[in-house]
């Protein structure tokens, strides 16, 4: 075996005996995945510990471990080992276990020292996972505590090593360069790369068109999901020959077997089709030629939708340099790239890390659950945004798994125990008190598998559905637990399953799912069931009502019967699916939302696998979220403000009765509150009233000895709130007079002092009349004709000497014709010019 990274073994362990912190880069192809491992086995650093090895993905861990044990000559299961969810082949003697990334972090949990662990690697960091960066940071922590001699490998083949050894700061950094054929790098021209032909066909037509030139090796496409794959398959086994090319699927929802089928000889020529995780890890040997479709499935949050969708999006430059080089690993190969070399310019250059996408609830448990006190204080790789954080911390108190003060409880504790979202977790723990343990697990693996029911079935398939289904509780969940328990009767016989529309192979996969669900329940001891009824119907009540222990944020409410259209807690709106058996329900909890793509870039919600609940069982088992109080509300239609009675759950309105006669004072202050946000309007809250404000204010600033209060921001809302008193709708605004309210908030002493103190209009030294004036910015402006100031040389003062004004100088006409804060210099200065554009004007008046 020729692989790059053999060259590096002996220094390898020679740093790893001297640090307990290594940095391995390495390119794709090199190896690192495979002999990393049995480095560690042939340096002796196993003899009294296991090694973990921490993969992104299920395929990958598990085809690895089957790959070293292979190259070992061994079983799997013996030395080498590996465990994914739902999933483990290991033994005693087993030293390497290849995991996913979520079993260390659960592992930490229940053991928080790693006891038997001596050496964990990371592999493919560079993913940046998001169980990735909080395993390393806790690991981190723990040997800078309690296990100094534990051994942290990190391995990447695309890093920013700077970054990462300051953040492992003592580390030592260790590059392998590898050893790879050169690859022919192909773009499709603009045109195509802009067209509306669907990727799989564009991917279909350059495969073809390559394998006619390329008559050596295998073929690799990169698509970004099962169904793109699906429909690449299809338009490539029109095309080409099936006795010279083997057309194989490779995604994570294949058995192992068909996996194992992707990747392993054959007597043809293949055309593997996969998502990303043919990228890194896996091993596929004798590929020539790639085919990359540039994209892939990324897991992101919205914020202000609250779940993470899966979106379609561009790789980045380095994951598209990581499937070129699937091409050149044994011999030199040709990668095309379904887009245009002017598109690869405008590329990311690496991904964007989890953590800074997804929703963080699950993670955020199980970082609790390993002993961290503050989230605060958990020194992070990469801190996440502190709105997504929030968002966790907002639904583990919903679901009860933290307190008010962040601190984890005795129920999120047990719900860190189960390998599941904790809105599943949550479940799980309310089964025990309603008797449906087993129920709820499959429940639980039904809703984070795909759909076991086929969509697009005949009618008589239909009839054998409904027949089967009865009532089915109005329960989406419910009946898809009615169809799977049908099918398991009769071992998920394919022409059975077909015949009421279920997948067989996704069923299987629910079986081993709920089976270990199950298991973590019994361990967890929660079968103890406590005399509940075990009727049928009694059973579906329970299923139902311990789906709001998981969701009740999603708790929905029908608006219009005539309609689809709903309100969820959270005061989104959304329709219920067309295809839900919750269509009669004025109640529901919705396990799904989903979001479809409309044209014009609008997205629509849709609540899906929904359950029929009843409000009694709301106020029976949440009594602390409900809330009825009596608000005062403007009616957009009737134009008037009513009062209405309002039950609600959470913040979701269940029930509502309005009055025409709301209390008066809060009829005022909801006409002020419209006011305010300029929905409706005082018709004499006019300048004049703006003008004796700004009046009053000044006298009150001007002789603060005099001891009274400005108008400020609080008194205006008040003085707002009286003007509206016995307004009963909008028309009576209009109606509304407001210096009289004015004139009595400020009273008639205060009232007497602002009029002695600041008159309005005045005569000046000369006997001529001027008028003083606030203006909206606070100052005191004089305003007068410009033959009234004759004789004035210098600019007067006010209150008693203590305001000097500025002058606004007026035409003939009583327009402004300038501003001046200096009436000596003007009469020095622009006064000639002024006199004499206006003199020609006004030649009847006095200029002087």
């Amino acid at each position: 075996m020729d692989l790059p990274i053999l060259e590096i073994e002996s220094e390898f362990c020679k740093l790893l005996a001297d640090t307990n912190r290594l940095v391995l880069e390495a390119p794709t192809g090199s190896g690192k995945s495979t002999q990393t491992p049995q480095f560690l086995l042939r340096g002796g650093f196993l003899q009294h510990g296991e090694a973990v090895v921490l993969q992104p993905r299920r395929i990958a861990a598990r085809m690895l471990a089957k790959r070293v044990a292979w190259e070992m000559g061994e079983s799997l299961g013996q030395t080498i080992g590996y465990q994914v969810r739902h999933d483990r082949v290991a033994s005693r003697d087993t030293k390497v276990h290849f995991v996913t990334e979520g079993i260390l972090l659960r592992r930490m949990i229940a053991d928080p020292e790693l006891k038997g662990v001596s050496c964990i690697v990371f592999d493919e960091f560079h993913e940046r996972s998001l169980h990735a960066d909080l395993t390393l940071a806790r690991a981190l922590m723990l040997q800078r505590s309690k296990r100094p001699d534990l051994k942290l490998i990190i391995m990447s083949a695309t890093l920013d090593a700077s970054e990462l050894e300051g953040y492992l700061k003592p580390c030592r950094i260790l590059k392998s360069e590898g050893r790879t054929y050169p690859v022919e790098i192909a773009y499709i021209d603009n045109r195509l790369a802009s067209s509306d032909a669907p990727v799989w066909e564009v991917a279909a037509k350059a495969t073809v068109e390559a394998l006619a030139q390329q008559t050596e090796g295998h073929a690799l496409i990169f698509m970004p999901g099962a169904f793109e794959i699906g429909k690449t398959i299809a338009a490539l086994g029109s095309r080409l020959s099936a006795r010279e090319f083997e057309l194989l699927p490779l995604h994570s929802e294949l058995s192992a077997q068909d996996q194992d089928k992707a990747v392993e000889g054959g007597d043809r020529r293949k055309v593997i089709v996969a998502t990303n995780v043919a990228e890194t890890s896996l091993t596929i040997d004798n590929v020539r030629l790639v085919v990359d479709s540039g994209q892939a499935r990324v897991a992101r949050y919205d914020p202000v939708r609250g779940i993470n969708t899966l979106w379609i999006e561009k790789v980045s430059d380095a994951s598209a340099k990581q499937r070129a080089g699937r091409a050149g690993r044994t011999a030199s190969g040709r990668a095309i790239r379904l887009w245009s070399e002017r598109e690869q310019a405008a590329r990311a250059p690496f991904e964007e890390p989890e953590v800074r996408r997804v929703d963080l609830s699950e993670m955020l448990l199980s970082l609790l659950a390993t002993g961290i006190d503050s989230v605060d204080a958990f020194e992070w790789f990469e801190r996440p945004n502190e709105e997504r954080l929030q968002d966790a911390v907002q639904l583990l108190r919903g679901l009860e798994a933290i307190d008010k003060d962040g601190r984890l409880t005795a129920r999120g504790r047990k719900m860190s125990a189960f390998p599941l979202h904790p809105r599943y977790a949550s479940m799980l723990l309310a089964a025990q008190d309603f008797g449906c343990v087993d129920e709820i697990a499959l429940a639980s693996a039904l809703a984070q598998s795909r759909s076991i029911l086929l969509r697009k079935v005949d009618k008589l398939v239909e009839k054998r559905r409904e027949a089967l289904w009865g009532d089915a509780g109005g329960s989406d969940i419910i009946a898809q637990m009615v169809a799977w328990e049908a099918a398991l009767k009769e071992r998920f016989d394919m022409r059975f399953c077909q015949e009421i529309g279920v997948h067989a192979q996704s069923s299987r996969q629910v079986l081993k799912v709920a089976n270990q669900l199950s298991q973590y329940a019994e361990a967890s001891g929660l079968m103890e069931l406590k005399g509940v009824e075990d009727s049928p119907s009694s059973k579906e009540v329970a299923i139902r009502k311990c789906l709001l222990f998981g969701f009740p944020d999603r708790v929905c409410r029908r608006l219009d019967r005539g309609t689809l259209r709903c309100e969820m807690v959270g005061k989104r709106r959304g329709d219920l699916a067309r295809e839900s058996r919750a269509g009669d329900a004025e109640l529901f909890v919705a396990c799904e939302v989903s979001e479809i793509g409309r044209q014009g870039g609008q997205v629509n919600t849709v609540f899906n696998l929904c359950s029929a609940i009843d409000l009694a069982w709301l106020e029976d088992l949440f009594p602390e979220l409900f809330s009825d109080v009596v608000e005062t509300v403007f009616d957009e239609r009737q134009k008037r403000v009513l009062e209405r009675r309002v039950v609600r759950f959470q913040d979701l309105e269940i029930a509502s009765k309005e009055s025409l006669e709301p209390d008066p004072a809060k009829a005022a202050e909801a006409f002020a509150q419209l006011i305010r946000d300029g929905k409706a309007k005082l018709a004499k809250w006019d300048d004049e009233v703006e003008h004796f404000i700004r009046k009053v204010n000044f006298v009150a600033s001007t002789f603060s000895e005099y001891g009274f209060d400005p108008i400020d921001e609080d008194a205006m809302d008040l003085i707002l709130e009286q003007c509206c008193q016995g307004v009963k709708s909008v028309k009576d605004l209009k109606r509304k007079e407001v210096m009289p309210v004015l004139h009595e908030w400020v009273g008639r002493e205060t009232l007497a002092m602002v009029d002695r103190e600041l008159q309005e209009k005045i005569k000046l030294s000369n006997g001529k009349p001027a008028r003083l004036r606030v203006d909206p910015d606070g100052q005191l402006t004089l305003s007068a004709k410009i033959q009234c100031l004759y004789d004035i040389p210098d600019t007067p003062k006010f209150c008693q000497g203590r305001a000097v004004p500025r002058i606004e100088l007026l035409a003939p006409n009583m327009r402004p014709i300038q501003m001046t804060n200096d009436l000596a210099a003007f009469w020095t200065g622009s006064y000639e010019g002024i006199k004499k554009e206006l003199k020609g004007r006004y030649p009847k008046h006095e200029w002087r």
